[in-house]
């Protein structure tokens, strides 16, 4: 005879299958939209999709994405676009709409920072496009005149943080925040009231342009644009140390840019005379070598033949996924791909926007970060959101 008595068993998620596989199989690969809808069908499901491991392990499984921007011709709305390669079938969709243009300038974890020039003068945010989030950064707003090399976490500490690198060319500060001689790299704390702290770094630093950097093995990455001369190295800041370093480079021309590419870095060369562009792969991330892997021709003739578009000015940035290889192309108001074989596998097109590929990766995150509340002007599901 069974017995009755005793607890009762808890009442699985979903009737015909394990709790285990509803969470930790099913809900945990949604994308963040679709998750916060399922948390509307019942408490347990609320409960069991809000805790921090399952957000965590929520944002592991989330896609990286190429990020590109569209503002309005004539309006001051602005698109955030977040393209797929995993799905080149698949119309892409803008994950956040805003009530005026931004600059992006960083990415890492979900978050974005954003900039834009006010009649206040500079004006420096972060934002989580998933939570809809956002909240100004007036610290670094304050803090002078730099460029904004990159975000990263650091693990030791597992604070959100920014590497600055002040101006050389201005002969002057904004009050006084930064002491005469002071030329070099900051890193500030994303959240933190003090003021960017000075850690130096490389004597080159202000003799070049850097790009957006690639992330690989807690290390940011730029392949340096040389005003003059310079050798062929690429620029690394491990995340960890908060220091720098260089690695070779393979021989590429000047203008040149760093791309991630699944778990390896890649430097690709655009020619805007011969369309045509040149990729190179790291084989070896510790014995620094370097493989030329594609030449991809352009399908220029083809494009504007099908699409009617006339001769101007193509953005071109490189993407990965799953070790397939891309073109992004944009053009005004459209985005192509084509493969290393040069040939033309997606478009896109947003009517009364003008595309802007941002070189940036978005893996978005439903994760709660407690520096936000903390920050003065914090705001959700508000302006700049629409």
């Amino acid at each position: 005879m069974a017995e009755t008595s005793g607890a009762a068993r808890p009442k699985p998620l979903h009737g015909g299958l394990p709790d285990e596989i509803v969470i930790w199989e099913i809900l945990v690969r949604l994308p963040p939209k679709s998750l916060l809808r399922c948390r509307t069908v019942c408490r347990a499901w609320r409960l069991a999709t809000s805790t921090r491991d399952f957000l965590l392990a929520h944002h592991h499984q989330q896609p990286s994405l190429s990020v590109v921007s569209g503002s309005e011709h004539r309006g001051r709305r602005y698109e955030i676009h977040a393209f797929d390669h995993r799905a080149l079938s698949a119309h892409h969709q803008p994950v956040a709409r805003l009530d005026q243009s931004f600059n992006l300038e960083a990415s890492c974890d979900g978050l974005l920072i954003l900039y834009t020039h006010g009649t206040a003068g500079p004006c420096y945010s972060v934002c989580n496009l998933a939570t809809r989030q956002h909240a100004p950064l007036r610290q670094l707003s304050s803090f002078g005149l730099f460029n904004l090399l990159g975000m990263y976490l650091h693990r030791p500490t597992g604070e959100y943080r920014i590497l600055l690198h002040r101006k050389s060319h201005w002969g002057f500060t904004i009050g006084d925040r930064v002491p005469k001689g002071k030329i070099g790299c900051y890193v500030f704390v994303v959240g933190s009231d003090q003021q960017p702290r000075y850690i130096g770094g490389p004597d080159a630093a202000a003799a070049v342009y850097l790009e957006k950097p690639a992330l690989l093995c807690d290390s940011l990455h730029w392949y340096p644009m040389q005003r003059q001369g310079g050798g062929r190295l690429v620029l690394v800041f491990d995340t960890t140390t908060e220091s720098f370093r260089q690695m070779r480079a393979p021989r590429v021309p000047i203008r040149s840019n760093m791309v991630e590419m699944d778990d390896t870095l890649g430097i690709y060369s655009y020619k805007c005379a011969t369309k045509t562009v040149d990729i190179w792969v790291l084989q070896n991330y510790e014995a620094e070598v370097w493989d030329y892997k594609y030449r991809v021709e352009l399908p220029v003739a083809q494009i504007r033949g099908q699409f009617g578009l006339s001769d101007g000015h193509w953005e071109v940035s490189v993407a990965c996924a799953h070790e397939n290889v891309f073109l992004m192309v944009s053009y005004g108001s459209w985005m192509f791909y084509v493969d290393t074989d040069g040939e033309l596998v997606a478009n896109f097109h947003c009517v009364g926007r003008e595309l802007d590929d941002c070189q940036l990766r978005l893996k978005q995150t439903l994760v709660q970060h407690t520096f936000f509340t903390a920050l003065e002007g914090y705001a959700a599901n508000a302006s700049p959101f629409v």
